[in-house]
């Protein structure tokens, strides 16, 4: 594929930004600061990343005002108010869009009354149940396999080995990368004389419009009730939702999370990396839990908790750093302890 080629110049009419320096300079490619030459464009979003753009060989760096008087760093820039949206914008341009296949490869199997929207794309060894329905423009890619019944909305992704089980529906526009599992029976069983009794999970498993689902996460379906993931969230890779969980919309759930029966959390949460949420707890609307952090407990809306047990973000850091600060002070203990021994076994 050709590169691209654009003058800043013209980088700078299609981000509305103000040119400082060569506007006649050439770029093919959009780069890091750190790997960049003469044709690349890059860009500076953070004071973190002042050390690069000072040593950096960019052709053209997108920079926010605050950092346009830099002396040091190449000398052709563009300031926007956010850099990285202006980039966002110019990826298209530098990297047109991959054209997919299209069509039924003939190692797919179909059940019985399966009905394809128009354009679907079905991979090589699609296996779809009886009763499926999948959505015009949908995308299957190789050896996704679909339960019995399971409806997919219009624009969806399903990535390489994602399992759809029977009782799963899906919205438009979903995505689901690769092995994710969707509506697989939730984790619970009751404990008997005989041993562990499986209980029978006959709720659905939904995901609403715009949702998107990491590499090898998984959502149960519900047990008697729903599991519902909510307009717009995005899950991120390695993630576990129990059944009968309810997710709000536009919810962010990072990496390796893991949420127990029925929790919900109401719109707008974001969960960072390793997060632990208990069975039946609540988060409330926009509320923020760093990262690691176990929440056993409700936590309210808009708030910031961390720490095992999660507890507010500020009670949090006091702690942690009430107890780094009681190292220094054990040892002078242990001093005024030993002292005394010491002078006794002097004396004798």
């Amino acid at each position: 594929m050709p590169d691209t080629v654009l003058t800043a110049q013209a980088v700078a009419d299609l981000v509305g930004g103000r040119l400082i320096g060569n506007g006649a300079a050439v770029l093919h490619r959009i780069g890091p600061l750190d790997r960049a030459d003469g044709s690349t464009l890059s860009f500076l979003v953070s004071t973190n990343y002042l050390a690069y753009f000072r040593a950096s060989n960019a052709g053209v760096v997108l920079i926010s005002p605050a950092f346009e008087a830099e002396a040091q760093g190449p000398s052709t820039r563009i300031v926007v108010p956010d850099p990285y949206r202006a980039l966002l914008s110019l990826l298209p341009k530098f990297i047109p869009p991959v054209v997919s296949a299209t069509g039924i490869h003939p190692t797919a199997v179909l059940g019985e009354g399966v009905e394809l929207g128009a354009e679907v794309y079905l991979g090589p060894f699609v296996v779809l149940g009886s009763g499926v329905r999948v959505g015009s423009r949908s995308r299957l890619e190789a050896h996704v396999v679909i339960g019995n019944g399971v409806a997919i909305g219009e624009g969806c992704r399903l990535g390489p080995g994602v399992v759809c089980y029977e009782g799963s529906r899906l919205g438009n526009r979903v995505v689901i990368k690769a092995n994710a599992v969707i509506g697989g029976r939730g984790f619970g069983y009751l404990p008997s004389p005989e041993g562990h009794q499986p209980i029978p999970h006959v709720g659905a498993c939904i995901l609403e419009d715009e949702v998107e689902i990491g590499s090898s996460s998984t959502v149960d379906r519900g047990s008697i009730d729903d599991t519902v993931i909510g307009r717009g969230t995005k899950i991120d890779n390695l993630v576990h939702i129990a059944h009968n969980c309810r997710l709000g919309q536009h919810c962010l759930v990072m990496a390796t999370v893991g949420i127990a029966g029925s929790a919900r959390l109401n719109d707008k949460v974001m969960a960072l990396g390793g997060v632990g949420i208990a069975d039946h707890v609540e988060v409330g609307e926009a509320a923020i839990l760093s990262a690691k952090s176990v929440v056993i407990s409700d936590v309210p809306a808009k708030a910031t908790y961390g720490g095992y047990p999660a507890r507010p973000h500020r009670e949090f850091l006091r702690a942690q750093a009430a107890l780094y600060r009681l190292a220094p002070i054990a040892a002078q203990l242990e001093s005024l302890v030993r002292e005394p021994r010491q002078r006794a076994q002097t004396n004798d």
